[in-house]
């Protein structure tokens, strides 16, 4: 049976027409133009009788919003989120944060292996996608440790990997390795795991944190958290950019949010761009919603060490715009919300990270569209097209007949007021809170199934 999205505005990365979308076994199937939104009942309806009679489901725009036009979209691919499960249900677990994907718009989510206990091995990453699959909300990646435990020493059990290219077998394999807020302190060692990267062919998220000397130094000086954390991340920004040209492998930085980092990764990138790396090194890196929206000094008005703590932590308005810039340059491959829930009295207690999934696409309309700035396109990319490529999906994140029906509907001029208690996330910790955004999500659709409906849908 076949579902049918009709009198739409649809755009991909390289795609904004009005039109239809006809989805079959969780595929599309056909993709209908039309020439203008007056135009579309007319086509679009003659266009769709080619597909017969068995139709199980007709979504309409122009009934689901009267006089609007909604947008359909791929829904979005997140490189880098907590799900806190196993080990923390009273921050999250895998249903309460796979809610919150869906209500956010994500189809598709790589989470940390910082759980307890840390997953250093396939069979745990097994045990976790398994569950996922059963609740059949989202597909879930969850991320391989480095080293045992995430205890710097010895690798992880990524060694006992198979490539895909090894075996005829398919055999499960993560997209992407990290040691999430811990970097691997001597280099051979995280050499060592690079070159693991390399062999399996799968990114390495690095967290850029290890600041070595310099930054040891700044803090038995009584430096505060911004210069000594700034330090960190542009020493370990430079040191894996080197070793990942050394290793060969595919490094990708998560979470930039320094003026000097953005430099260093452009600096880096644009001869790539230009020619290549014959040698298999590639840079790809990303940015938070929260550093692209908000600054130190909305960190410090939060309390700079509970609420509005986050690390890295937020940074000047220059470090934003410098960010900001890096998405609009195209430095920054990807939007990824690095979803950190915690309970209000870890908040209190000074735990950082906030909880990012269901603001992360209303922040990123809000902050960067405008004039001069993104249009939905670049944005669509950003958050869908761009992320699935890092991973190496090349089933999603484009409307195209073919791909995998993971689907939003979006109300691109609706604006609504950030309330956490409505959140379908365990974490209330939002620094976006009291906030007007743009840009609502109002269904999510995986395989061609709802697995989200705004109530707001008339």
């Amino acid at each position: 049976m076949k579902t049918i999205l009709q009198n739409m505005r649809i755009i991909d990365e390289t795609t904004d027409i009005y039109g239809a979308v006809v989805i079959e076994g969780g595929i599309i199937r056909a993709v209908i133009a039309t020439d203008t939104v007056a135009d579309a009942e007319n086509r679009g309806t003659a266009g769709l009788k080619a597909h017969g009679d068995s139709v199980a489901r007709i979504l309409d725009g122009s009934t689901m919003r009267p006089g609007q036009v909604l947008t359909l979209m791929p829904a979005l691919v997140d490189l880098h989120a907590h799900f806190r499960d196993p080990g923390f249900p009273e921050k999250e677990t895998l249903e309460s944060a796979s809610l919150a994907a869906v209500a956010g718009g994500y189809g598709t989510v790589v989470c940390m292996a910082n759980t307890n206990p840390v997953i250093d091995t396939l069979e745990k990453a097994q045990v976790l996608k398994a569950r996922s699959v059963r609740l059949g909300l989202i597909d879930l990646y969850p991320v391989m440790a480095l080293t045992r435990g995430m205890e710097g020493g010895e690798l992880s059990g990524i060694t006992a990997l198979v490539a895909p290219s090894e075996t005829r077998t398919p055999i499960p394999c993560p997209r992407m390795l990290s040691e999430d807020g811990r970097d691997v302190a001597g280099d051979a060692r995280l050499l060592a795991a690079f070159a693991e990267a390399r062999r399996l062919g799968i990114p390495v998220s690095c967290h850029c944190d290890a600041g070595g000397a310099e930054a040891e130094t700044a803090k038995r000086f009584g430096k505060s958290r911004e210069v000594w954390s700034r330090i960190e991340e542009n020493v370990a920004t430079q040191r894996v950019i080197e070793l990942g040209k050394q290793a060969q492998c595919h490094v990708h930085i998560a979470h930039v949010s320094t003026k000097e980092a953005v430099q260093l990764i452009r600096a880096t990138k644009v001869p790539l761009n230009k020619s290549g790396d014959e040698t298999g090194f590639t840079l790809t890196c990303e940015a938070t919603p929260h550093h692209l929206g908000l600054t130190e000094a909305d960190a410090r008005v939060l309390g700079a060490e509970s609420w509005g703590r986050v690390n890295p932590p937020l940074r000047t308005e220059a470090d934003r715009q410098a960010l900001i810039g890096a998405v609009l340059d195209g430095t920054i491959d990807a939007i990824a919300t690095d979803h950190a829930p915690h309970t209000e009295s870890d908040k209190e207690r000074g735990s950082p990270g906030f909880t990012g999934l269901e603001t992360s696409y209303g922040v990123c309309m809000t902050e960067l569209m405008g004039e001069d700035r993104l249009d939905l396109k670049r944005l669509s990319s950003l958050m869908s097209a761009a992320p699935a490529r890092i991973l190496g999906l090349i089933d999603r994140g484009r409307i195209t007949p073919g791909n995998r029906a993971d689907l939003i509907i979006v109300d691109t001029g609706a604006s609504w007021v950030v309330n956490p208690q409505g959140f379908k996330s365990r974490g209330q910790n939002s620094p976006f809170t009291g906030r007007k955004l743009r840009g609502r999500i109002l269904m999510t659709m995986h395989r061609g199934r709802v697995v989200f409906e705004s109530d707001s849908i008339d």
